[in-house]
């Protein structure tokens, strides 16, 4: 089947990346940090059932997620990850120190995908806050007044489709409250969500994080 490497940004220059040009099964493309559709959608046109590899921030993976998402992708492609830099994505789905292997010959597992009411998706980690206003995580209250923070993630496990962190911060120290569901709904004063470490474009007082109808063919473990 073979595998197309999207070599995102500055990662185009790992050394690994050098070695497997040599390989028949693997093509490298280099695109832009955080590609947008002129980038990716020619590619995914070709891609002809082969996996597809990001190599990049989590922000590249996110980016690369919602030209799958709008191409109707998500069922029919295996997506493998090797981050540079910090990532919550590579916490979450337990990737290895190396995982180059994975990647290109992981098996596949099911990763529950997060979308917005602003049309994004969430691969790794949201941030809001601080800010004071109400929360649901499905019927559940997860807030009703202030927060330090809110962060939420997709659920690894697949059991639930996310994973919500109320932070709170007082004289006795930090608390964090969780909630796990399929939706967080989110009235407040004005905030920027961060989406996989890139802010919102502009301000807003309603934000929703829920579950996509289909979740992400991950490459997270080897046979």
């Amino acid at each position: 089947m073979g595998a197309l490497v999207l070599a995102c940004g500055d990662s185009a220059g790992h050394g690994w990346l050098t070695s497997l040009t040599e390989r028949d099964d693997v093509e490298i493309r280099p695109v832009p940090a955080i590609p947008a559709r002129p980038d990716i959608d020619p590619l995914l046109a070709g891609l002809s059932g082969r996996r597809l590899v990001v190599v990049g921030t989590d922000a590249d993976l996110a980016a690369v997620t919602l030209r799958l998402v709008r191409k109707e992708l998500v069922d029919s492609v295996t997506i493998g990850f090797v981050p540079v830099g910090e990532s919550a994505v590579a916490d979450l789905w337990n990737l290895p120190s190396n995982p180059v292997e994975v990647a290109l010959h992981g098996e596949v597992d099911p990763v529950p995908l997060l979308r917005d009411d602003a049309g994004g998706v969430l691969v790794g980690l949201g941030k809001i806050g601080p800010t004071r206003g109400v929360g649901y995580c499905d019927d559940t209250t997860a807030l009703r007044g202030a927060a330090s923070g809110i962060e939420v993630t997709p659920d690894p496990s697949g059991r639930d489709g996310l994973v919500v962190r109320v932070i709170r911060r007082g004289l006795l120290g930090k608390r964090v409250s969780e909630f796990r569901g399929r939706a967080f709904q989110l009235g407040s004063l004005p905030v920027t969500p961060v989406k996989d470490g890139v802010p919102h474009p502009r301000q807003t007082e309603r934000w929703t994080w829920y579950r996509h109808t289909s979740d992400l063919r991950v490459a997270r473990g080897l046979i």
